[in-house]
Parts: structure tokens; C-alpha cells; sequence
């Protein structure tokens, strides 16, 4: 089973080449975002669960969201892999996210960080933003932010992962085909 997580900071193309790492190895999006969202309006028990934090401003605790990811994983019928969107975001996640693997008798094969520099991620976001009417990425200010949590508190999880032996940076600059064929050439070989 080819297990990813695609990583990166805002504006990376996370999003862009999990769609082309999916079509090709016919792999199942995991994005904890849409895991969540899906938990919350189906009212199901984690979701009411994670209602209980969200409502009170606090983060929703790890187990909730490993718990919610488990049951995506398990709703697969045989699935070749999956690629982890959003997840992990932090070292005990990541930890978390091994020990669920591990349950299900697999594991992470790549950790494939794409690598672009401040000022090209803030064009990008800039971008963006007009495109698609994201307000998140139009501020600034709310870009160098998100650009700052990413480098404090989730840049660090490449560090777990590197011990494994399992990171792989990627440029992530330059035309889309050539970081897609990056990505490809850097799973083709460790597969």
C-alpha cells in the first residue's frame, strides 16, 4: 500500500499535485478538513464530540482526529493507498497517525515536502486569492502569518520523518508538469 503525506507550506501546490499523485496511483484523498466538515453535518458522534471543543474555541484534541481519520480509512474497499492532506500538522500527530498505520498493518511509504521560497508562496497566495476569491490569501498580514505557524509548528514534522527515513524534498518551483514529474520520479524510486 503507498501511504503519502503531501507537505508543504501554504501556496506549496499541496492541493494541485495531490490531484495528479491521486490519478496516477489511484490513491484516496484524505483531507482532514473535509473529514471534519463531513463528521460535523452528519452529526455523528465524533462530530458532535469535536463540536464540544470547536464551540469553545479550543483545538479539537488529537485522538478526536485520529479517531475521525481512522473511520475514513476503514470506510475504504481495498484501497491502493491514500495521501494525507492536513495531516499530521505536528510532531504527535504524526507519531499518532504511525500507530494507526500500524493497527491497519501499514504505514507511511513517503513524506514528500515541497520546497518553494517566502517571497515565490506569497506571489502564489496573491494569486490565488484573485483566482478564487479567497480572502485568507489576499491579507498579508494573514499570509506571513500562516507562513509563520507553518515554519514554527509544522515544518518540524519533516524532522520525524526524516528519522525515518521517509522525507523527501521536493522543488516545488518551476512549471507545474516539472514539479508533478519530481513527485512521480521520487515515489517511482522508493517504490
Amino acid at each position: 500500500m503507498l501511504n503519502l503525506v503531501l507537505f508543504g507550506p501554504p501556496g506549496a501546490g499541496k492541493g494541485t499535485q495531490s490531484e495528479r499523485l491521486m490519478q496516477r496511483y489511484g490513491l484516496v484523498h484524505l483531507s482532514t478538513g473535509d473529514i471534519f466538515r463531513h463528521h460535523l453535518k452528519q452529526e455523528t458522534e465524533l462530530g458532535k464530540l469535536a463540536k464540544t471543543y470547536i464551540d469553545q474555541g479550543h483545538l479539537v484534541p488529537d485522538t478526536v482526529t485520529v479517531s475521525m481519520l481512522k473511520s475514513a480509512v476503514l470506510e475504504q474497499n481495498s484501497p491502493n493507498g491514500f495521501i494525507f492532506d492536513g495531516f499530521p500538522r505536528t510532531t504527535p500527530q504524526a507519531a499518532a497517525l504511525d500507530r494507526l498505520l500500524l493497527e491497519l498493518n501499514t504505514d507511511i511509504t513517503l513524506m514528500l515536502g515541497l520546497e518553494v521560497e517566502e517571497e515565490e508562496l506569497k506571489m502564489r497566495l496573491k494569486n490565488r486569492a484573485t483566482a478564487s476569491g479567497r480572502s485568507d490569501d489576499a491579507d498579508p498580514q494573514i499570509i506571513a502569518n500562516r507562513i509563520a505557524v507553518y515554519n514554527r509548528e509544522t515544518a518540524p514534522v519533516k524532522d520525524f520523518y526524516a528519522a525515518q527515513q521517509k522525507f523527501v524534498a521536493i522543488d516545488g518551483t518551476g512549471s507545474l508538469d516539472s514539479v508533478t514529474e519530481r513527485l512521480f520520479a521520487a515515489i517511482d524510486s522508493r517504490t
